[in-house]
């Protein structure tokens, strides 16, 4: 067997990107392999979101470089290719900088990859894709492989909403739904590999429309899947959470009460500015909406600081927006330029110690409820979904509806299950608790 090691950076569709990316390449030969040494294949899925994500890229290909003349001087040959949106964005800038890559494949063209390979070893020099045929590479997945007891499922991709500060819309190109009927089928296929929970996926999943089905429908039909015993979906846009996925929080058992629902910010300047096309009380009004439907839902968002403009008015209308809302945990990042988007060149970019000195109070303050929320699970018996061994010796790991890590300290076998469990106390990042 061939080995292949794919390193995923980002976000959680690039992680379901990467599993798809191995099964596409398992009838060729090429086993997963935990480390790149030695590997006979390297594939970086690589995102853009973060801030310098493609100086990362090169610098690791710097190190890949080495590993290749290394297994070239004992007659081997590794080949090398870059995923996803980093791929997409530079293409073939890549291979100018980094002659020793192989492939760059866009996030939507891997299903390409076996053929790419062919090419490469057929003819030698570089291979590009950098389409959008969305509608291919779905029809083109393989079955899954494997699954874990929570297992991802893409179920939407692309963005129409163009936020000034985003560059999915140009690397993940405009919004496709699956068909709900590949969709189920694939979610059955998880069910089968041993999956429990399912976490459907999309850069605005809750503008799913698969021919007349919203995501509520979709969700609705999973949860007959008998195997499947909890459904999350991410990341939802405030503009598409329609009265029928709302009142789904409330009326599909099986639809975990946790959303995550960015907001960015609490400033209607910023968000105009943002191009989000919602204002901080029509967030509010939303989030009341929910909470009506399900009182108990745990509401997460991310946030931006120190976008080109804002304020120390515009910051406080942030933290006040925090404060109103109360959230179980939250993301939050500083502002931070991304090449070809509009607000990369907009005036009035906020100087980098404001930013963090602003980051640092937002932090704080998201910390402190975070913690409150965990700590006000303490003394119930919860409904855990057990996922794996965890790191202490005797313990095990699931999480509860609300998506909190718990340990346990009991028997293996209740791995892939769902057990009550007293909550006794919450560490830093965890809870912990005895099965009841």
């Amino acid at each position: 067997m061939k080995k292949l090691f794919v390193k995923t950076y980002g976000c959680q569709m690039n992680a379901y990107d990467s599993a798809k990316m191995a099964d596409l390449l398992a009838p060729l030969g090429y086993a997963q392999a935990d480390a790149p040494e030695g590997a006979d294949m390297v594939i970086l899925n690589t995102c853009h979101i973060r801030e310098r994500a493609a100086e990362k890229v090169y610098s690791e290909l710097g190190r890949l470089k080495q590993m290749k003349a290394a297994k070239a001087r004992d007659g081997g040959k590794m080949l090398l290719a870059v995923a996803g949106c980093v791929a997409q964005a530079e293409g073939e800038e890549i291979v100018a900088r980094a002659p020793q890559v192989d492939m760059v494949v866009g996030p939507q063209s891997y299903h390409r990859l076996p053929e790419m390979i062919a090419r490469a070893a057929r003819a030698g020099g570089h291979a590009l894709e950098t389409d959008f045929p969305a509608l291919e590479k779905f029809d083109s997945l393989q079955p899954p492989q494997a699954s874990g007891v929570s297992a991802f499922l893409t179920v939407q991709e692309g963005c129409d909403k163009f936020c000034t500060f985003c560059v999915v819309p140009y690397t993940r190109g405009s919004e496709h739904s699956r068909s709900p009927e590949t969709i189920l089928t694939e979610a059955r296929q998880l069910a089968d590999k041993g999956a429990r929970e399912l976490v459907l996926l999309g850069q605005n999943v809750n503008a799913y429309d698969g021919g007349g089905w919203s995501l509520a429908k979709l969700c609705e039909a999973i949860a007959q899947i008998d195997q499947i015993e909890r459904i999350r979906y991410t990341t939802s846009h405030p503009r598409d959470m329609g009265d029928d996925l709302i009142a789904a929080h409330a009326d599909n058992p099986k639809l975990m009460p946790y959303l995550h629902l960015p907001v960015q910010s609490g400033s209607d300047t910023v968000l105009e500015a943002m191009n989000r096309q919602h204002t901080g009380d029509d967030y509010r009004r939303l989030v009341e909406r929910i909470r009506k439907s399900r009182p108990d839902i745990a509401m997460t968002s991310d946030f931006i600081v120190g976008f080109p403009g804002e304020s120390d008015t515009d910051f406080d209308a942030t933290m006040q927006l925090v404060r109103d809302i109360g959230y179980a945990t939250a993301f939050s990042f500083k502002y931070s330029k991304r090449p070809g988007t509009p607000a990369s060149t907009m005036r009035k970019q906020v100087a980098e110690d404001v930013k963090a000195a602003r980051l640092d109070a937002l932090q704080k303050l998201l910390l402190s409820q975070q913690y409150a929320f965990d700590d006000s699970q303490i003394g119930k018996i919860m409904p855990v979904l057990f996922e794996k061994v965890a790191r202490e010796e005797g313990q095990i790991m699931g999480r509860t509806p609300y998506l909190q890590p718990v340990h346990v300290k009991t028997d293996a076998a209740l791995i892939g299950q769902v057990a009550s469990v007293k909550i006794e106390k919450r560490t830093a990042n965890s809870l912990h608790g005895v099965l009841a």
